[in-house]
């Protein structure tokens, strides 16, 4: 996971509800990657979970700050939002395989069974939704360009949603994925092929070529469209994680006392909330 000022509440929150859920929360190692050393944002951890597994590395900012374009919304042109790009460069090579989860969402079942997916040879694993219509996610400038067009071409791409993915460090090295990731960005300042931050490299170079698993690991949405954030209601089906992607965050939802139905589901989880509640008392 990333760890910043603005989002550790949501952080909290994710690890909490991960350690409830899991049959086994002490075989559980988390690696946080940070762009910005903020003391009380490391104190704040330590002190809440003073038995977890973890550790913190550094992503230098610097690797992706002229490589981001403007998007649909300034919080997805942040580089920590990038991060999870270099994750095979930043944590140790002894390291072989991890789940990468934005801050912005809670888990309630064992994370384990997420854990143990059949990657069968991929690189990356993630719930994939055939049903979204693919070619939104690039300009005209894209499907009008012959050469760029052909991209997918052989593969049958669908869309993922990269706050929530089982990968394959080693398989990622050797792939070069990193690089590959690194040039449809370079292509996007040149000639603006699409609209939304990170996701869209992640897609050009993974899409069509990822193991897909269950839905239920990714009930994602929930913080509405990249714009408005309106309310959503939840996918019908089983729910293994819930994940506040769009703009809506649930604990300002809170905070501004305009929550969503689907906030509640969140609000258990909120270390600060609580800890506000019982100096209220």
């Amino acid at each position: 996971m990333t760890l910043d000022a603005n989002y550790l509440r949501g952080t909290m929150a994710a690890v909490l509800s991960i350690l409830q859920h899991s049959t086994c929360p002490e075989n559980m190692e988390f690696h946080f990657l940070w762009s910005r050393f903020e003391r009380e944002v490391f104190s704040s951890i330590k002190s809440t979970f003073p038995y977890l597994n973890f550790k913190f590395y550094r992503f230098d900012s610097n690797r992706v700050r002229g490589k981001i374009s403007k998007s649909i919304r300034q919080a997805l042109d942040q580089p920590l939002n990038y991060a999870r790009i270099y994750l095979a460069d930043i944590i140790p090579s002894d390291v072989k395989r991890v789940i990468y989860l934005d801050s912005d969402l809670v888990v309630v079942d064992d994370i384990a069974k997420l854990w143990e997916v059949d990657l069968e040879e991929k690189v990356l694993a993630a719930p994939e939704y055939c049903h979204a219509n693919f070619t939104n996610y690039f300009s005209n400038l894209f499907w009008l360009d012959p050469v760029l067009a052909k991209t997918f071409h052989g593969r049958r791409p669908c869309y993922f949603n990269t706050g929530v993915m089982v990968v394959d460090v080693e398989k990622w090295r050797q792939g070069g994925i990193t690089q590959k990731v690194e040039e449809w960005m370079t292509v996007q300042k040149q000639k603006r092929i699409y609209h939304l931050g990170s996701l869209p490299p992640f897609l050009l170079v993974l899409a069509g070529n990822i193991k897909g698993v269950d839905h239920r690991w990714n009930q994602h949405g929930l913080g509405g469209d990249n714009m408005e954030g309106k309310c959503r209601s939840l996918h019908p089906g089983p729910i293994s994680l819930l994940h506040w992607s769009g703009k809506g965050k649930p604990w300002l939802r809170l905070d501004s006392r305009k929550p969503c139905i689907v906030d509640h589901l969140w609000a258990p989880y909120d270390l600060y909330r609580s800890s506000m509640h019982a100096l209220e008392e």
